[in-house]
């Protein structure tokens, strides 16, 4: 009987060496994986700055820039500051690049100011396409939105303008046939937008 109480006292000793080895194991697992007293915890993923973000929107009012893009007769693209912006010239509108006269405007405007440093006066007006809306001036004073209409290349824009001296530029160039209005039927590019909106 002595023997066999012998036997079941060692057996009942292993298992405990065995049961507090396997404690001892989960407990460092167990502090490998929770975070130290100090606070630290694991490190946040940052998220990356989407690329397609637009722009901030500046209220410009007067600034000055070079003249870095000509898109059509009527809308430049001036580089302020290290940021692009595009200029829609107020008060006038150009024919479009798929009118007669309108690649000849894009060429007159570009001839004037392309490369050139010029001044924009804006009053913060943008239109809705966030286009700066304004009046542009050359190094030399030449107001470019006068020249266009002077020249023939431009309409005088009187849903979006009062100027009686735009009117009066214009009215001038019509009685000189000056450029587009060598035509007979000139079509305002307004018009022509809207009739090829109604052809989709």
């Amino acid at each position: 009987m002595a023997r066999r109480k012998t036997k079941k006292k060692y057996s009942i000793g292993s298992l405990l060496i065995v049961l507090a080895f396997a404690v001892l194991a989960l407990y460092r697992n167990y502090q490998k994986q929770e975070p130290s007293r100090d606070g630290f915890q694991p490190e946040k993923r940052t998220e990356r700055p989407n690329p397609r973000d637009k722009k901030e929107i500046r209220a410009l009012k007067t600034f000055t820039g070079k003249v870095v893009g000509i898109k059509d007769g009527d809308t430049f693209e001036v580089l302020f500051e290290g940021q692009t912006e595009r200029v829609r010239l107020a008060e006038i509108d150009c024919p479009e690049s798929a009118q007669p006269f309108g690649k000849v405007a894009k060429k007159f405007a570009s001839d004037l100011c392309f490369g050139k440093t010029v001044t924009v006066e804006a009053g913060g007006k943008r239109d809705r396409y966030g286009r700066v809306v304004g009046t542009v001036f050359t190094d030399d004073g030449i107001n470019v939105n006068q020249e266009l209409v002077k020249a023939g290349l431009a309409w005088h824009y009187k849903d979006y303008s009062d100027s009686d001296e735009l009117a009066a530029i214009e009215e001038q160039a019509r009685a000189e046939n000056v450029g587009l209005w060598a035509d007979n039927n000139p079509v305002a590019p307004w018009d022509w937008r809207k009739n090829k909106r109604k052809r989709r």
